[in-house]
């Protein structure tokens, strides 16, 4: 190699570095607005990246052209623009619950040996999206499609408990009580209390509340606004899923269902300490 390839490579590694670098530091930017809704300065945003201001407005005026970021110049902010809500979307229409879910719902049976279930809330009912069986010989069955009360189901408690206060409130409001089994819970009072308790430990429980003999213990996978996307449960017969195990199974599956909410691009929402 002559030194004048020796120079021009190295010249086009620089360039290659530069852009990379360049590219980083966009990113950087574009994060940073992304964590503020009313939109930041110039200066601000540049403080909080670590950038000259120079630098940060150079690579926002690039965005800018591109539609990832715009100006509001009657406030002189720096906000999200319409193209990182477009490519944020594709990202979304992409992402398919069952699929992403299946592999940690299969990796918490093995470590629970217990029946697993993936299920949503649908006209304020639980709906069972998916299941993963223990091989043991007594196990719970809920097959996808299956329903179930909001009321009287771990998914359906664990949901209610991590709404929003305005919607947890509507759907108090629409139900209609009735018993199960002499363990479900009997009214509004009942359930708001034991949806403080979800809130506190961070799991909910279905204590022979949905049929005798059988426990389920409920975590939630929470979407990109924090908000309660899918329930996750644990659940099987009473003589294994014993109350002193409760809390190990409840560890178990908070985890999992954190670990999906991160893998779907969800925010875990945060919790009060008990």
């Amino acid at each position: 190699m002559t030194q004048e390839d020796r120079t021009g490579k190295a010249q086009s590694s620089s360039r290659a570095s530069g852009h990379v670098q360049s590219l980083s530091r966009a990113l950087s930017l574009l994060n940073a607005l992304s964590e503020h809704s009313q939109g930041l300065s110039l200066s601000a945003v540049a403080h909080e990246v670590g950038l000259p201001t120079s630098t940060a407005h150079r690579l926002l005026t690039t965005l800018q052209n591109e539609r990832y970021v715009r100006f509001d110049a009657d406030h002189s902010a720096w906000l999200v623009g319409v193209q990182a809500f477009r490519a944020g979307s594709a990202f979304l229409r992409s992402r398919d619950l069952v699929t992403t879910s299946r592999p940690y719902m299969r990796r918490l049976m093995e470590q629970c040996g217990e029946t697993v279930n993936l299920a949503v809330l649908d006209r304020g009912e639980v709906i069972y999206l998916a299941q993963t069986e223990t091989h043991k010989m007594m196990r719970a069955i809920a097959k996808p499609g299956g329903r179930a009360e909001i009321f009287s189901s771990g998914v359906g408690k664990a949901l209610l408990a991590f709404m929003p206060e305005g919607e947890t409130d509507q759907l108090l409001q629409r139900i209609s009580f009735y018993q199960e089994t002499e363990n479900t819970l009997a009214n509004v009072r009942d359930l708001q209390r034991d949806l403080e308790a979800i809130k506190l430990r961070g799991y909910a429980v279905d204590d022979e509340e949905n049929a005798i003999g059988l426990r389920c213990v409920a975590g939630v996978i929470f979407d990109e606004n924090a908000n309660p996307m899918a329930g996750l449960s644990v659940s099987g017969p009473a003589a294994r899923v014993t109350e002193a195990r409760i809390p190990v199974l409840g560890a178990a599956v908070s985890q999992i269902a954190s670990e999906i909410t991160a893998a779907i691009g969800g925010q875990t929402l945060a919790r009060e300490s008990a």
